[in-house]
């Protein structure tokens, strides 16, 4: 693909810096995650590939450490970190995307979101390997491996990644492929944002067009019933069905539509690869359940962004997280326990997803593979900081009564805390990583929400 967006020229000139107590700075330092206080030495806000590699320079010669930063989702981590002598760079005016339809590939620059590039591919057909939110920037979800609802048929989403563009701590813009820099490349597949900043990506499309998805909803008074028919219907299903089961707890608010509003819910939602027939043949036991609402249809690709219902704004909030290697009756029994009907809690949102298939499947990449069935997710609204501390309780509650059905990996993009970083990799992997960050970052610049390596 010609790399048309990084090397159209641009008038040279510096980037925006904000410092602590200066207008602006309180709005460049905040992250999508409203909960999360970050506050840097200063935060630079390029617009172009040049800006980024003279911020890098400057930074460094003065001393700093780098975070790159996107949207700040996932922010959680980096804001519990110490950040006096570090230098925030927020990607998110370095954004465009190219699509080369023939060879099905999107060239995304670093602060790009998934609902721009999903758009521009649907003009052509096709789609690619997003998360459940469009407001998520491309480059930190594959960083981290990107699980979409194509996940199960296709895989992480780092395994569509064909090369990337960063610029490293000495202020060198480096390509890096299977073919070249090979190390480095296989490092950013899924070892997250510790080797420099993401400038530029490519990515394998998906030759979708439409899909047969949408969301199943009843009440959360028949929530034991659906998730144990949803457990057993998973254990069967085809690699071409991914999807996710929630209880979902939502506050009376106006601005909710009435089916939310004020309500307690479970929800199943996700993608199904199939022809009309086969899908309606594979929906058909959930079905049976009779769901107060069933949205499952086919609809254009670009609308499965839309499905999952994620919040349409920054919210502030508090998480955990944890992957199931099977869920049997008394697993589901312990969620129902902790966040089911009857239950007096602060979440908003306990979720299963759905993994195998494809996501199982060994790759050659730092994270090569989720190793289990499902992944676990609790997250609770958390505007103030004595409301987070229950919220964080009551999130950790529900991790702590699934862990006998645990295993001990974690998916880190779905970690918006502290936690033991190589509980994200194979034991190889994880040297590995330390290494490869060792030999292209010796001085420990890139600060990441997930470290590898030692400074």
């Amino acid at each position: 693909m010609h790399p048309s967006l990084t090397d159209t020229p641009t008038p040279r000139r510096a980037a925006t810096v904000h410092f602590p107590g200066e207008p602006g700075y309180d709005a460049a330092r905040t992250p999508w995650n409203l909960a999360v206080d970050q506050r840097p030495a200063a935060v630079a806000v390029p617009r172009s590939v040049a800006e980024v590699i003279d911020v890098v320079t400057a930074a460094v010669a003065r001393g700093l450490r780098i975070a790159p930063q996107s949207t700040g989702h996932g922010a959680a981590a980096l804001g519990e970190q110490p950040l006096d002598d570090v230098m925030l760079l927020r990607l998110d005016e370095l954004t465009g995307v190219e699509v080369d339809a023939e060879a099905h590939v999107a060239r995304v620059l670093g602060g790009t979101l998934w609902q721009d590039v999903v758009a521009a591919a649907a003009a052509h057909g096709l789609t690619a390997a997003h998360g459940s939110a469009g407001d998520v920037a491309v480059a930190g979800y594959v960083l981290g491996g990107g699980l979409s609802f194509y996940g199960r048929e296709h895989g992480l989403a780092s395994s569509h990644l064909r090369a990337v563009e960063l610029v490293t701590a000495d202020g060198t813009l480096v390509r890096a492929t299977a073919d070249e820099h090979a190390d480095l490349f296989w490092a950013v597949k899924g070892g997250g944002g510790n080797f420099g900043v993401v400038v530029a990506m490519e990515i394998a499309l998906l030759p979708i067009a439409d899909v047969v998805a949408g969301m199943l909803l009843w009440d959360l008074s028949r929530a034991e019933e659906v998730t144990r028919t949803w457990a057993e219907w998973t254990a069967e299903l085809p690699e071409s069905v991914t999807t996710s089961l929630r209880y979902m707890r939502f506050p009376p608010l106006p601005e909710l539509p009435p089916f939310l509003s004020g309500r307690s819910l479970v929800v199943i939602d996700g993608a199904v690869l199939e022809d009309d027939d086969r899908a309606a043949e594979l929906l058909a036991p959930l079905r049976a359940l009779a769901p107060e609402m069933d949205t499952f249809s086919r609809i254009p690709a670009a609308g499965l962004l839309a499905v999952h219902m994620d919040p349409p704004a920054p919210v502030p909030s508090v998480s955990d997280h944890a992957i199931l290697r099977e869920l049997p009756p008394a697993a589901i029994g312990a969620l129902l326990a902790v966040a089911g009907p009857g239950v007096e809690t602060p979440l908003m949102f306990a979720e299963l997803r759905h993994l195998g298939g494809a996501l199982a499947r060994p790759q050659d990449a730092a994270l090569d593979r989720l190793d289990g069935e499902y992944a676990l997710y609790a997250i609770a609204v958390a505007p103030t900081p004595e409301i987070a501390a229950i919220g964080t309780a009551a999130t950790s509650e529900v991790v702590a009564a699934l862990r006998p059905w645990s295993t001990t990996r974690t998916y880190l993009n779905f970690v918006d805390r502290s936690v033991d970083v190589a509980t994200g990799f194979d034991a190889a992997a994880w040297d590995r990583l330390g290494e490869i960050r060792r030999s292209v970052d010796p001085a420990g610049v890139w600060v990441a929400a997930h470290p590898v390596g030692a400074r």
